[in-house]
């Protein structure tokens, strides 16, 4: 244990110094034996023993954070500073991902509003007449929107190089200026094109959020630190929904804009919680620096990268057009009062939050593909349910929806950020997100057409859904990752 009298102890002060400081109010140092290759790349003393033989088993000292303080510690990787899912460097990582979804859900909630401002309603049988802009319309512009997140390839990739605390710091802050800009649209697709500009920079916020919390925690913390970051973008989609709902009368979708001021007056705070995780040190301060984004496609990252890219589309199928619409058709089409949307969204949060619990649970005890693949599927059949047509079907679907949603993220989050080691993990991450973009403009655009022959939303949403929700067998072409750290899967060689 940390304190070992006689030979026990003089073996411990012989053992070579880690290549990290260890806080000693937070971190205690035990002795293990192992043959297994160390974690990252450390010195030579270390993988040499000193003696120029890698292959012999050392006595390395282990940093390890306690879950409790007073119990045993529990072991982590050599040498790095890990925290716990609830310490302030991951809260202010989850700060950042409300923020992220403050902004980006903006345009969902206010969908409606945008369409009346932007278009003239005639109380016609269409959906031009109903919305004030047809389907085909809202699906470019909202496809515009999201295929302007490709941007985020490239942003996210950056962090391999000039580090995750700053290009998030960038990210989350010219993401919401250019959210408050769009304010000031004057008309549909100037909207368009300004939201546009913002739009990368925070789905780039989000996408580093996940990487942060995962590479700041070890396997016993890292899905329940994921669900932090998940809750956090939800918590941030779920307060601009309530707030349209309730103040757009008064504020109108102008208005709704203008208050992601909020949340970018916090970035004072984030700036000071915010830390540089010491993996990404670690693979910073190596002889070898990979390009960004480009790395993540070389030969021994590739297959796994490309199960994971097709799997981000085919959720994004399914998640973008039934998160994108759905205030629209109840709005709209079912002419659903404020009161109740806004009722829809607090249940919403009741069940995300709730989901966010169960996802977290289930990846560490049943694991993170099964949970996925399961999840996946739920999202397809309540997405269906939601568009069928009637105000109880919409209400079940979408807050059941959003259950099934938080339940996926963990699972999928954990699974994403341990499948690779951190000099790509950024650009896996950006590679994801742009993958998913694609997806959400395909389901977006085959859902808005569909939807636009006789309103048959019923019919969109299981053309669109259904055959996407197949894609989850993917899920078993890349390893299990629970209790696992990502060192664990890509040793040193």
């Amino acid at each position: 244990m940390a304190n070992v009298p006689g030979p026990a102890a003089a073996a411990a002060r012989r053992t070579p110094r880690p290549w990290f400081p260890l806080p000693a109010p937070t971190y205690r140092l035990v002795n293990t034996t192992s043959s297994a290759r160390p974690y990252e790349s450390p010195p030579a003393d270390i993988t040499n023993n000193g003696q120029g033989r890698p292959e012999d088993t050392l006595k390395k000292r282990r940093a390890t954070v306690s879950t409790d303080p007073g119990t045993v510690p529990v072991s982590r990787p050599t040498g790095l500073r890990l925290h716990r899912w609830d310490d302030r460097a991951v809260v202010g990582v989850a700060v950042a991902a409300f923020a992220s979804g403050f902004g980006q859900f903006g345009v969902v909630a206010a969908l409606g509003d945008v369409a009346r401002g932007f278009g003239q309603v005639s109380h016609g049988a269409t959906l031009a007449g109903q919305a004030g802009l047809s389907g085909t319309d809202l699906g470019i512009g909202l496809g515009i929107m999201r295929l302007a997140s490709l941007g985020a390839l490239p942003i996210t990739g950056l962090a391999d190089r000039f580090g995750r605390r700053r290009m998030l710091l960038v990210t989350v802050g010219l993401g919401l200026a250019m959210t408050v800009v769009a304010a000031a649209s004057p008309s549909y697709w100037w909207f368009v094109a300004i939201f546009a500009c913002g739009r990368p920079l925070l789905s780039a916020t989000n996408g580093l959020a996940q990487v942060i919390a995962a590479e700041q925690t070890g396997s016993a913390d890292r899905a329940k630190a994921v669900a932090l970051i998940a809750a956090g973008y939800g918590t941030g989609a779920g307060v601009i929904a309530i707030v349209h709902s309730l103040a757009s009368r008064t504020i109108g979708f102008r208005g709704v804009f203008i208050v992601a001021l909020v949340p970018l007056a916090l970035l004072p705070l984030l700036r000071r919680w915010i830390e540089e995780p010491d993996r990404f040190t670690v693979a910073a301060a190596s002889s070898e620096h990979p390009i960004p984004v480009l790395a993540a496609v070389a030969r021994p990252f590739r297959r796994r990268l490309v199960v994971v890219a097709v799997l981000a589309f085919a959720v994004s199928v399914i998640t973008g057009p039934a998160n994108s619409f759905v205030f629209l058709f109840a709005q709209n089409v079912l002419h659903q009062p404020g009161i109740v949307t806004a009722g829809m969204v607090a249940g919403a949060g009741v069940s995300g939050l709730a989901g966010l619990l169960a996802g977290r649970w289930l990846a560490d005890r049943v694991g993170r593909r099964l949970t996925g693949a399961l999840a996946m599927v739920t999202v397809a059949l309540l997405a269906s349910l939601t568009y069928t047509g009637s105000a109880p079907a919409l209400l079940v679907g979408y807050i059941l929806g959003v259950f099934a949603s938080s339940v996926f993220a963990p699972a999928a989050g954990s699974l994403v950020n341990e499948l690779f080691p951190t000099s790509v993990r950024a650009s896996v991450a950006g590679w994801s997100l742009a993958t998913g973009v694609l997806g959400a403009v395909t389901g977006l655009v085959v859902f808005g057409d569909v939807a636009n022959v006789g309103q048959r939303f019923e019919v969109a949403g299981l053309v669109t859904f259904l055959p996407a929700a197949l894609v989850m067998v993917l899920f078993w072409l890349i390893p299990e990752t629970r209790g696992r750290e990502p060192e664990d899967l890509w040793p040193v060689s």
